[in-house]
């Protein structure tokens, strides 16, 4: 069947593609939300433990086609066989869809579709709905989503995206959008079973103000962003991989050579992270966690200025591409013209960069994925991050009958690989979007300009990755995660939405650009130093104070 990795897309996947990658690696985004206790319409917290369970959805697992790789270690699945066209099964027996018109808002990167096309109106009828697209440009996406919920005039369903729940959104999202409760907890989901399906670590952080409100794209909660090299360049020259901080600054000297426009690496901040044990930067409640029965802060810890100091490092020693330390152009296209060596992406930049250049009779091209190291060469320490950042919501006093016309699109494109809705959501119709060559469908151009960035957004199944043209690199990919996860800690706050008191929300906004200025040499570490101290007398240890009262009373979702 289809081949597709549906680990819910992050900011950097989403981005990746477009022309503000090398803005995407950014990072430290995403901001959640905040209140306590378990009752619907909390203002700031958070919801888990008893009154969790009350809320969230009974789990129903699904098999329709076993994984070739079962997920390990929080893993995706991994399918890497063909599976014919004729043996698709179909999941649905029959369509959920009442009729409703619904309206969806949504980010878009790139030029949308035309709202009639052959695709939309397909999936329409075989889920039937008549669904209403309102694409926007996702560069300037939480502009749009900021006016949007000030008015009245909010659309039937909104996808909303981690990142950007900063300012006064997560309050509106309690605000403006339907408690799906009375529709998804307990044994209700089961009217939805690709949606039972969904694993509750996703259901769980989905939880906004004491209520279910978001239909969640399931990830996997092991590190996304993966130190790429250029494997066939390294065989090529027997170079071997370095496994401490020292031995990798010293052979990113030997690598570069600036008259031959060759460096060894473009900007490798988030790597550096994960090479020096840093809490996770991916979500602000993943910053704090229990060290010694105490909070700590990702920005109080040693190893934060450690690999800070790194990267600065490998900057001084002008091994970093010149484009990343002036913040231009494209380090994917860095990569793949051999101009540098190394770079670190989100993990879907395997396929999507090898399919890129084998395609274009670059057969040569091969690249591979280093495993994370300790920066003394140990085991490295890695930190989970969320196991789902993208929902879609339901405007707040909608019908049923529409509430469960959404849900109906939900459920449909939470189909599990192997399914005909599956391969109708991936896929398109074939003839129009797709043909079939060698057991693969293969989308025409037709394809490539109606199925993007619409209905993959609303829904998704347990995290797989699927590469059945490519097997080996679908194989690596989830090996790689598996090895990786073997190594990685779910920290007190994980699988929990947290809305923090407005207040304190915006408290580390001026951190990443720090960060940023510190690495390239513009500021000294100093100058994170005299930051940290800063935000703890602005708020920093009252806002330890709250987060630690809310563990205490709403304990910890990790296991």
């Amino acid at each position: 069947m289809t081949p597709k990795s549906s680990s819910a897309p992050s900011r950097r996947s989403f981005l990746a593609s477009t022309a503000v990658a090398a803005a995407a690696v950014a990072g430290g985004a995403p901001l959640l939300t905040a209140c306590g206790g378990g009752q619907s319409g909390k203002k700031e917290g958070t919801t888990s433990g008893k009154d969790a369970q009350k809320i969230l959805p009974t789990f129903v697992a699904q098999s329709v086609v076993p994984p070739d790789i079962p997920s390990k270690n929080g893993s995706s699945a991994g399918f890497t066989q063909v599976i014919p066209t004729a043996e698709l099964k179909a999941s649905l027996p029959e369509k959920l869809g009442k009729g409703s018109t619904i309206k969806i808002m949504s980010p878009f990167w790139g030029t949308p579709p035309a709202g009639s096309n052959a695709y939309y109106k397909a999936m329409n009828e075989a889920i039937g709905v008549e669904t209403v697209w309102q694409n926007q440009d996702g560069n300037t996406y939480d502009e749009k989503l900021g006016a949007v919920l000030a008015s009245s005039d909010i659309p039937n369903m909104v996808i909303l995206p981690g990142w950007n729940l900063t300012g006064k959104i997560p309050g509106a999202v309690n605000a403006k959008f339907e408690d799906l409760g009375p529709y998804l907890s307990g044994d209700k989901v089961k009217d939805f079973p690709h949606l039972a399906a969904v694993p509750t670590d996703a259901w769980q952080r989905s939880i906004f103000g004491g209520a279910l409100r978001g239909i969640p794209m399931p990830a996997s909660y092991v590190v996304n962003i993966a130190p790429f090299y250029r494997k066939d360049i390294f065989d090529k020259k027997g170079y071997e991989l370095p496994t401490t901080a020292d031995e990798f600054l010293a052979f990113a000297k030997d690598l570069t050579s600036a008259r031959s426009k060759v460096w060894a690496c473009d900007d490798l901040k988030w790597t550096a992270f994960s090479v020096f044990g840093v809490l996770s930067g991916s979500d602000k409640a993943l910053w704090w966690d229990l060290v010694d029965d105490k909070l700590v802060n990702r920005i109080e810890t040693p190893e934060y200025l450690e690999a800070l100091e790194w990267m600065r490092k490998l900057y001084a020693a002008n091994v970093v591409h010149p484009d990343a330390k002036a913040v231009q152009g494209d380090a994917g296209n860095r990569f793949t013209s051999g101009q540098v060596l190394i770079y670190n992406q989100d993990l879907s930049h395997w396929y999507a960069k090898t399919v890129e250049q084998t395609g274009k009779t670059k057969a040569e091209f091969e690249m591979g994925a280093m495993d994370i190291f300790g920066h003394d060469g140990g085991d490295p320490r890695l930190y989970a991050v969320q196991p789902a950042s993208i929902w879609a919501f339901v405007k707040k006093g909608s019908s049923e009958k529409l509430i469960r016309d959404v849900l109906a699109i939900s459920n449909f494109t939470a189909a599990p690989y192997g399914t005909k809705e599956r391969m109708l959501t991936d896929y398109g119709v074939e003839g129009t979007h797709y043909t079939v060559k060698d057991g693969l469908p293969v989308k025409n151009d037709q394809g490539n300009i109606d199925v993007v960035g619409a209905f993959d957004y609303t829904g998704d199944p347990a995290p797989y990755i699927a590469h059945p043209d490519r097997s080996d690199i679908a194989t690596a990919q989830v090996e790689w995660q598996q090895r990786m996860g073997a190594f990685t800690k779910k920290t007190a706050f994980y699988g929990l939405t947290v809305t923090e008191p407005n207040r304190w929300t915006n408290l580390a906004d001026n951190f990443e650009q720090l960060e940023d200025d510190i690495v390239r040499g513009r500021k000294k570490v100093g100058d994170m130093q005299q930051a940290v101290s800063e935000w703890k007398s602005q708020g920093g240890e009252k806002l330890r104070d709250w987060y630690k009262k809310l563990l205490d009373e709403s304990g910890s979702a990790a296991n």
